[in-house]
């Protein structure tokens, strides 16, 4: 089979500051654990503050591309994977390019001029993880860049594409093109739930794109942001996901199918009005390194068996397995191989 280009991702390209901080510098900054959300104004020093107190780490982050960079690392088939989105024209966005090569994703990055690449404050606390995005150039992304023949290429070509919900604070219009290109041409489209905030604030958009999805991901927190935001009244997890797999449909080729993961607690996969549960293998609490990209890392070990056609058992093994490796490690980085078999 051919696997060059089968999987396109379009996101916001950041690049993770992260660093271990205190308690104090949460409070400092109202940031709570386990959430990720936009920058305020009153988070700008965070950025010039973690550097000086703490020992940061920069990495090649940003959901969706997280995603595409776990799933192509699984797949060891360079070119397998594109990615597109925004950067600056700057030291940072040449970090960007020269990673994401390396590992073998195809990106066709929007540069732009006079807008810095952006950024994410990954603040770290006894291993869990808050986010503080500043999106700046990622903010940027026009859907004259998707409309290019060159990058409109690697939408025909792709057969998968998947978009993280915090796109739909940047471009719903390229969601749009791209949802409906995989609408018509029977091909699978899969979004994120991504974060409570994108649930609550961005609800139109996100119910613009809902009926084209085949797959949607996300985790406990999103999965009850999502059903309040709705006002479902219902904290079940597995109720809220049956709700999702449900919301009509675009394109009845398929079933919709919602995944929900829960950190160490099962993943709850519903289609239709039946719910599996799959367990979450123990990782001891010592082997826990910090739990950015873990949810990421998921969907993109997921996804690199999807796109094989392996039945949605495996692909939630290996989703566990690249969690399992992500979260033993600082930020979303992986060893040079996969030992998933």
């Amino acid at each position: 089979m051919d696997y060059e280009g089968i999987l396109l991702g379009m996101g916001n390209p950041l690049l993770d500051i992260s660093a271990v901080v205190d308690e104090e510098f949460l409070n400092k900054y109202d940031i709570k654990l386990n959430n990720a959300i936009l920058a305020e104004d009153k988070h700008k020093p965070m950025y010039g503050e973690m550097n000086e107190k703490f020992n940061v780490e920069f990495i090649a982050g940003g959901a969706t591309q997280n995603s595409i960079r776990v799933a192509q690392w699984m797949l060891q088939k360079p070119g397998a994977t594109s990615y597109m989105g925004c950067i600056g024209k700057d030291k940072f966005g040449e970090e960007m390019k020269r990673d994401a090569k390396k590992a073998g994703v195809n990106v066709q990055y929007y540069e732009h001029e006079s807008v810095p690449t952006g950024t994410c404050a990954v603040c770290i606390v006894g291993g869990e993880r808050s986010l503080v995005a500043n999106l700046s150039a990622a903010n940027c992304y026009d859907v004259e860049h998707l409309k290019k023949p060159e990058n409109w290429a690697l939408v025909e070509k792709a057969k998968y594409y998947y978009i993280a919900g915090f796109f739909l604070t940047v471009s719903p219009e390229s969601i749009q093109f791209v949802a409906e290109h995989a609408a018509a041409n029977d091909k699978c489209f899969m979004m994120n739930l991504s974060a409570p905030f994108i649930c609550e604030f961005f609800k139109d958009p996100q119910e613009k794109a809902l009926p084209y999805t085949d797959f949607v991901f996300g985790n406990e927190t999103e999965a009850r942001a999502f059903s309040k935001a709705h006002g479902w009244e219902t904290e079940n997890v597995e109720e809220i996901a049956v709700k999702i797999s449900q919301w009509p449909k675009v394109s009845n080729k398929r079933k919709r199918i919602t995944v929900i993961t829960q950190g160490a607690d099962p993943v709850v996969v519903a289609e239709d009005d039946k719910v599996k549960t799959f367990p979450v293998p123990l990782l001891p609490k010592e082997k826990l390194v910090d739990t950015n990209g873990a949810g990421d890392a998921f969907v993109g070990g997921f996804i690199s068996q999807l796109v094989q056609g392996k039945p949605i058992e495996d692909c939630v093994r290996a989703g566990n397995y690249a969690a399992s490796v992500i979260i033993q490690r600082s930020g979303c980085t992986y060893p040079e191989t996969p030992d998933f078999n």
